[in-house]
């Protein structure tokens, strides 16, 4: 808090000032694996005010009606984004997610096996909701295609690519056309 109050007072956020609406007119989903976090606008000549970024893990849209979703659909319809990128990554933390050592995890901090079975019998499958992904490329045409074939997605190119986090070398995968 000590910095940020510095920041404000020296002004050093007059170079970020931008609207809130995307420059380049594109709306990027991505992982948040911390590799990205700076490479990834670097491999693609991003700056401040270019793109809305959305950031998830595995940049995996799993269900069409959730927050993902949603921030997409908001990007196109009230902030004017034109087009979609959904950039997964190799070597990815979603990639191969053992869900049982994540409900190890669960239990290790103090969640109880109680709260588990409650979730169970609510209708919630967690091993299905923590899945990952086997292969990335497989993982970014899945999204990819979700997007395209949504009700409430006009027909905009929707691209897909993964990056390499050493280097920020960009794959397409999907080339950018529209409804399929």
């Amino acid at each position: 808090m000590n910095y940020n109050q510095s920041f404000v007072e020296q002004k050093k956020y007059e170079p970020y000032l931008t609207s809130k609406f995307p420059d380049k007119k594109i709306v990027i989903l991505t992982c948040m694996d911390t590799r990205l976090i700076e490479l990834l606008p670097a491999s693609m000549n991003i700056k401040n005010g270019d793109v809305k970024i959305i950031k998830a893990a595995g940049a995996m849209v799993s269900t069409p009606f959730g927050g993902i979703m949603r921030s997409i659909i908001v990007a196109i319809h009230a902030l004017g984004a034109e087009e979609v990128f959904v950039i997964g990554h190799y070597d990815c933390g979603m990639s191969h997610v053992n869900t049982e050592k994540i409900r190890e995890k669960f239990i290790e901090t103090g969640i109880k096996e109680e709260t588990l079975m409650t979730l169970k019998h609510s209708g919630l499958d967690i091993d299905r909701w923590l899945k990952g992904f086997d292969e990335v490329t497989e993982s970014v045409r899945s999204s990819v295609k979700l997007i395209r074939n949504h009700p409430l997605v006009p027909n905009i190119p929707v691209h897909g690519l993964v990056i390499d986090p050493e280097t920020g070398h960009l794959d397409i995968i999907e080339k950018g056309s529209s409804s399929s």
